[in-house]
């Protein structure tokens, strides 16, 4: 199986996997208990918290442990919602992941105002919209590091400067950057921060939530201590030690990214050569080395994934959580990419994992899989 759907999830790392079993056969302590078999598992939250700040190049005292991107995506909301009540507008992108456009959905059924700030054809955001956008009861902007269909960058160093001039609070989804990208929470310039550890080879069920030192936001899980009061609950150790040790490898891997970004760029050049009509979405904008969105025009990219998925090699329709929808995605609808392309998308994800082998392996299926669905008529079908 050639596995190419890593903005989805990642297969864990062996390191992980071993370090977790660890903590689930033999020091499985409560990390709040004061005795011995308790203070194992303490320690080890302390050593994760520092190798996912060495990641981010923050203080592991800014670190909030959670059960992932969305969770975390969560707090950051509902938080500043309920911390700052005097200001009642908020910004994002309109091609921010689905988490935080269900965070707007419910910041406008309490009555919160909301602005979407579009972006061009290439995916890139309009710096210009977003300026004009702030107002002085602007409590938070969200604007991804990276986005999950495309792989575009999006300008956070510069978006920073406008929002603290404005006054308000400034978010980064960095949940598809890590592993990807070099990230210094210095030079980002954001308040707040969110990570998910699936998507850098670590487990599912563990994230993380960057809070700025000296920013108090309330808890979105109350009934505990833990965490410094921020988040209610035993920590799930075992996944946060994974996270640990899988931030520490995505360091040490960073290295690894130019070789990655080859073979995503070989993979759509040869492409391009025998599909002309091919269009990558984001290209010529900054993108993470990883991501290539791909769309066909006339066919499905249901049908296109269904024949790869025959063919061994797993891609998708575009962001999990939306897999599923026949409708094209917002990313490609705020990019204005013409319906009879967007339909036809296929989103191709490559990790550190990736071989030359596995892409030469699609270069050589898909032309022959877009051919054959040609002959069915439109559509694919």
């Amino acid at each position: 199986m050639i596995y190419l759907d890593n903005n989805a999830t990642t297969r864990p790392q062996e390191a992980v996997a071993a370090a977790m079993t660890g903590y689930l056969r033999e020091h499985w302590g409560n990390p709040s208990s004061a005795h011995a078999l308790g203070r194992r598992p303490e320690g080890a939250l302390v050593r994760a918290r520092e190798q996912v700040a060495a990641l981010l190049g923050c203080a592991p005292a800014e670190l909030v442990f959670t059960s992932g991107g969305t969770e975390a995506i969560t707090q950051v909301f509902r938080g500043v919602y309920e911390t700052f009540p005097a200001k009642r507008h908020f910004i994002a992108t309109a091609v921010e992941h689905s988490a935080v456009l269900a965070q707007l959905e419910w910041l406008r059924s309490q009555g919160a105002q909301v602005s979407l700030i579009g972006v061009d054809g290439a995916g890139r955001l309009d710096l210009g919209a977003l300026q004009a956008a702030l107002r002085p009861d602007t409590a938070l902007v969200s604007v991804m590091t990276a986005n999950n269909e495309t792989g575009v960058r999006m300008p956070i160093e510069a978006v920073a400067p406008l929002v603290k001039a404005a006054g308000a609070l400034l978010h980064t989804d960095a949940v598809q950057a890590a592993g990807k990208l070099s990230l210094d929470i210095k030079s980002l310039g954001a308040d707040l921060l969110t990570l998910s550890a699936h998507k850098f080879h670590g487990p599912k069920g563990a994230g993380a939530l960057f809070i700025r030192r000296g920013l108090r936001l309330k808890p979105l899980i109350l009934g505990g201590h833990q965490e410094r009061g921020r988040r209610g609950g035993t920590e799930n150790v075992p996944a946060i030690v994974g996270m640990g040790v899988a931030a520490e490898l995505a360091q040490d891997h960073l290295a690894d990214m130019p070789r990655v970004l080859a073979l995503r760029d070989h993979l759509e050049a040869a492409l391009a050569a025998r599909l002309p009509d091919l269009r990558v979405n984001g290209q010529g904008s900054e993108r993470v080395p990883n991501t290539s969105l791909l769309s066909f025009p006339g066919l499905e990219g249901e049908a296109i994934l269904l024949k790869l998925d025959a063919a061994g090699i797993c891609v998708s329709t575009g962001s999990a959580c939306t897999t599923g929808q026949r409708e094209p995605s917002h990313v490609l609808r705020a990019m204005q990419v013409p319906a009879d392309f967007a339909r036809g998308t296929i989103r191709v994800s490559l990790s550190r994992e990736t071989t030359a082998e596995e892409i030469e392996a699609v270069i050589e299926q898909l032309p022959r899989i877009i051919a054959e669905l040609r002959t069915l008529g439109p559509m694919g079908r």
